[in-house]
């Protein structure tokens, strides 16, 4: 398979987070990481990335992207999402930002204006400047949207009903970590960050097919980058098994409360950015409430939820039924 380099990732796709995926996690040992890749590479040479895995948007779902309608089906674009690969993409966008912010207006980058740029990774005006598209972010309930189109993106909102969460700290500390760096650069050398940024890093690019079980194939990815904390995990095990119950017509309002509860707890998980509560200590006490109290360390909490009560099997076809997990007990959590 051949590699895809950023420019390639974005050939006329918009790109999304969906509702089942974590927001940005990446924190300041991943970025230096990252950082670090992009000044040592060779502009010479190609840096495997890593996957990105996509899958196609139904026009079911994204008929109902009233803002996306005309690049989608008057400009062709095509809209995925992104199932795996949601962090390295999110990291380069920040930084291309960042790059944007840090450079003089009307400077060019290998021969592109600073317009052309933000309209290839950032946001696509139409030429009567009456309808744009972001071409990457998040589903638009999901409190990171609007934290990213308005504060890493400086795009005005008439809304701007944005929520500040342990995700959103991540967004605006990448950010600040990136112009920071770029501080420190000529602007020779920004543009061939820019360039190693945008065509040498490669990734294994991948869409899924339609036969393919997407929730299947999250479920038991490999995780990659920063490790998933356990209520992270939970929520992505809950949104899974809430696909399972396709008889049962509260399947999609259940997946719905999933997210609003989820969107609840970090909201007040990270209301004090100077001292974010820790969501696998909250995860446990809340465990110990509900369920049961352990004299036990370590993943004895996540090993029960994970491993013995949420679990495909008691969803389908449990050993009793008293094991059984339904729609009305999922709605507890």
């Amino acid at each position: 398979m051949k590699l895809q380099s950023l420019d390639d990732v974005f050939e006329r796709r918009i790109l999304r987070i969906p509702d089942y995926q974590r927001g940005y996690a990446w924190q300041e040992h991943q970025l230096e990481d990252f950082w670090e890749d992009l000044l040592q590479l060779d502009p010479s040479r190609i840096h495997y990335t890593g996957v990105i895995t996509l899958e196609p948007v139904t026009e079911s779902i994204w008929g109902r992207w009233t803002q996306d309608q005309w690049v989608i089906d008057g400009m062709g674009y095509r809209p995925f999402y992104v199932v795996d690969g949601q962090q390295r993409l999110t990291t380069s966008i920040i930084l291309i930002q960042a790059i944007l912010e840090s450079i003089p207006q009307g400077t060019q980058l290998n021969y592109q204006s600073t317009d052309l740029i933000r309209s290839k990774f950032v946001l696509l005006e139409a030429e009567d400047k009456m309808r744009k598209s972001f071409l990457f972010g998040y589903e638009i309930d999901n409190p990171s949207d609007e934290f990213l189109k308005t504060k890493i993106f400086n795009i005005h909102s008439h809304s701007n009903q944005f929520q500040e969460t342990l995700y959103t700290q991540n967004l605006k500390d990448a950010k600040a970590f990136f112009l920071m760096q770029l501080k420190k650069l000529s602007l020779d050398d920004i543009a061939s960050l820019y360039k190693k940024l945008t065509q040498k890093l490669k990734f294994n690019l991948y869409e899924i097919d339609e036969e393919i079980d997407v929730f299947v194939t999250f479920e038991t990815m490999n995780n990659r980058g920063r490790p998933l904390s356990s209520l992270e995990l939970l929520k992505n095990r809950l949104i899974y098994l809430s696909t399972l119950f396709k008889e049962h017509t509260g399947h999609q309002l259940l997946r719905t409360k999933i997210n609003d509860a989820w969107k609840a707890m970090y909201e007040y998980l990270g209301k004090n950015p100077e001292a974010p509560l820790n969501d696998n200590i909250f995860l446990r006490n809340h465990w110990t409430m509900y369920f049961k109290y352990s004299r036990k360390k370590g993943d004895d909490y996540i090993e029960f939820l994970l491993d013995e009560r949420f679990t495909a099997k008691n969803v389908t076809h449990p050993r009793v039924n008293e094991e059984r997990v339904t729609v009305k007990e999922k709605k507890i959590m």
